[in-house]
């Protein structure tokens, strides 16, 4: 990896390098997203057959499109045991930190009458995207199923691809059973967003979508957002590593290639104060990459996005972290709580040597599922309120309002707005 000082004029080169990642960047393939969505919603099932057979080379058909329980349990049966009870562990973990994020709904009652509230109210129906083949993660279904099912959702709909042989993966079925998912359809892509947006024979209507995928299923929750919600567009895997001269260039090495190893439009970033660290984790990356499986993916991956900034001090490496805004970041330094506090944008912060990335991927329990592409500026992690509904409640007693609805009259009436300015008046109107 390059080494280089960091400035603002390489700390700008960079964020314009990075943003060329996002989903704006690929109009040519936004076209076709378009076509897919408008055929599936207006042909529905038979437009999931067709694209079925054309991407996946299945047959697919209304007697098979639904995964059954017998496949289910074939896939239980089929799996390692000790895996099957790492997950189970690993679903735990994720409750227990998402329970601690439930609300209650609340109302306040004055003494003039009024009454204020909020009711909290989980989403009826949830759509869950699970890539396939290659890209099948069972730690993503935990993570995108669990929050979900500790909100209260009373529908969770999988859906995820299948192989030629119309199977899907069994890593998936396995963490969907563990998880709790209500049903599984086999299908894939931009398709599968739109049946899930706009609903089929088959296929419910989701209130909400969420999951990863490639850049067609990345293109086609863009475009359906606003008929349904989504959780975010994702963008390419990224770390940060915060380290000073404390940090052990082979943990930082090993991390950085950690998530270089996701896809070619990976990055990995370190800005380190020591320009010692600095080389020293440059020649652990070669040493790595050469004994990893996918170090072509790997190099690939830093060639394009992987950067060695050295700043001046710390105070100009947290700036720039900050100004990153990096999906995972990492601190290594001799004090990485008193760093943290000074931390204002990143999806997840992992502190101290024992704390890898990775931990944070399967088994701690925060969600894996992160803002990229700078958005954790305004965006925040996976959580159980994205599958929460705030409604307020508001009631007045004639008493409580008869104190304000002069005001308010006032208030409709400087808008222009008569009828609003009437509904308030006419309850007073022999005051």
């Amino acid at each position: 990896m390059k080494i280089t000082i960091l400035n603002e004029e390489n700390q700008n080169a960079l964020k314009e390098t990075l943003a060329k990642r996002s989903t704006n960047s690929f109009g040519d393939i936004e076209k076709k997203v378009a076509d897919i969505i408008n055929n599936v919603r207006e042909n529905g099932d038979q437009a999931l057959f067709e694209y079925s057979k054309q991407f996946d080379h299945f047959e697919l058909n209304e007697s098979n499109i639904r995964v059954t329980e017998e496949e289910i349990d074939a896939a239980m049966k089929e799996m390692d045991p000790n895996f099957i009870r790492i997950l189970k562990d690993a679903a735990k973990n994720i409750i227990d930190f998402h329970e601690k994020q439930k609300r209650i709904s609340w109302m306040e009652t004055k003494e003039d009458g009024s009454i204020l509230g909020q009711k909290f109210t989980p989403i009826e129906i949830v759509g869950a995207y699970v890539p396939g083949g290659k890209a099948a993660y069972p730690s993503s279904v935990l993570m995108n199923i669990l929050p979900a099912k500790v909100a209260g959702v009373e529908r969770i709909v999988m859906m995820t691809p299948p192989g030629k042989d119309g199977k899907v993966n069994t890593g998936t079925l396995v963490a969907a059973k563990i998880a709790g998912v209500d049903e599984i359809y086999r299908v894939g892509g931009a398709q599968a967003i739109a049946a899930l947006a706009y609903g089929t024979k088959t296929i419910p209507k989701a209130y909400k979508i969420c999951g990863p995928g490639n850049i067609f299923v990345a293109l086609a929750k863009k475009a359906v957002y606003g008929q349904v919600s989504i959780d975010s567009i994702a963008g390419p895997s990224e770390i940060l590593v915060l380290a000073d001269e404390t940090a052990n260039p082979r943990f930082v090495a090993a991390d950085l290639l950690s998530q270089a190893e996701h896809d070619e439009m990976a990055s990995a970033i370190l800005i380190t104060t020591s320009e010692t660290l600095a080389k020293e984790v440059s020649d652990w990356v070669v040493t790595f990459t050469n004994q990893l499986e996918r170090k072509e993916i790997i190099q690939k991956s830093l060639d394009n996005f992987g950067y060695i900034f050295v700043a001046k001090d710390m105070e100009q490496a947290i700036a720039a972290a900050n100004d990153i805004a990096s999906e995972h970041l990492e601190i290594l330094t001799q004090n990485p709580y008193e760093v943290m506090t000074k931390i204002k944008n990143a999806g997840a912060i992992f502190l101290g040597d024992y704390s890898s990335e990775p931990l944070g991927d399967y088994y701690a329990g925060p969600n894996h599922i992160l803002p990229t592409n700078g958005t954790a500026k305004f965006f925040s992690p996976l959580n159980v309120d994205d599958f929460m509904k705030k409604s307020s409640i508001i009631s007045y007693s004639k008493t409580a309002l008869e104190k304000s609805y002069k005001d308010i009259v006032y208030f409709a009436q400087k808008e222009g707005l008569s009828a609003h300015a009437n509904s308030i008046a006419v309850r007073f109107e022999n005051n």
